[in-house]
């Protein structure tokens, strides 16, 4: 098994000079987050939005990354070999190293993100409407990638307390976190995809400096 994906390429002639990676949540699908491509106007950044490996028990066309509805999220230890192996065939297919690729995702999506990313030398992860897996006590790699997290005061899906849990657990652990909070559901609005935007920038220029030390 391995994971799926839509692709979108840079919309100049250029090869891309970064990636960014974007994983839906549950019972959602590849699909879902395709309309951040163009509103994140980055004409020279690729876009990867992977499938979840499984199928979402109610949704039809969704997917999961792995069940929620069980006490020991069945299909977690799965999907995190297969987005592991993805992320690490990203740089043979697209010529972007993992130094200039940011990882993100919304909801069980931010949850894999941080999960995953964490263990690998990315530029940096956005974790949107998310969390991070209780279970999961130290990460690998003594320089962290640096962390956006971005939640609503009025989740009712994922509570805000759960975003504040993760910047804590985070920020000990030692990885440079930025946090905010605004006044929205389980949603990405507007101002989010600016501040997203920012991130991405930045994190990217930061990460071509440090290389260069």
């Amino acid at each position: 098994m391995s994971l799926q994906s839509i692709s979108i390429p840079p919309t100049t002639d250029r090869k891309p000079v970064a990636l960014i990676v974007a994983l839906h949540g549950w019972g959602a699908n590849a699909r879902d987050l395709t309309s951040l491509a163009p509103a994140f106007n980055l004409p020279d950044y690729q876009f990867v939005f992977a499938d979840a490996p499984f199928p979402h028990p109610h949704v039809t066309g969704g997917k999961a990354w792995y069940d929620l509805q069980s006490k020991d999220a069945r299909g977690l230890a799965e999907s995190r070999q297969l987005l592991r192996e993805f992320l690490l065939s990203l740089e043979s297919s697209t010529g972007v190293p993992l130094s200039r690729t940011i990882l993100g995702g919304f909801s069980q999506g931010g949850a894999m993100t941080l999960d995953v990313g964490l263990t690998l030398p990315l530029a940096g992860l956005i974790c949107l409407s998310g969390y991070w897996h209780s279970s999961i006590s130290t990460v690998a790699g003594s320089a962290l990638p640096p962390v956006l997290i971005v939640h609503g005061t009025q989740d009712t899906i994922v509570p805000v307390s759960a975003a504040v849990r993760s910047r804590d657990s985070l920020t000990a652990s030692g990885s440079a976190v930025q946090y905010r909070e605004f006044n929205m559901g389980h949603e990405i609005l507007p101002e989010v995809v600016d501040l997203m935007r920012s991130f991405v920038v930045q994190t990217v220029s930061k990460s071509d400096k440090r290389l260069s030390i």
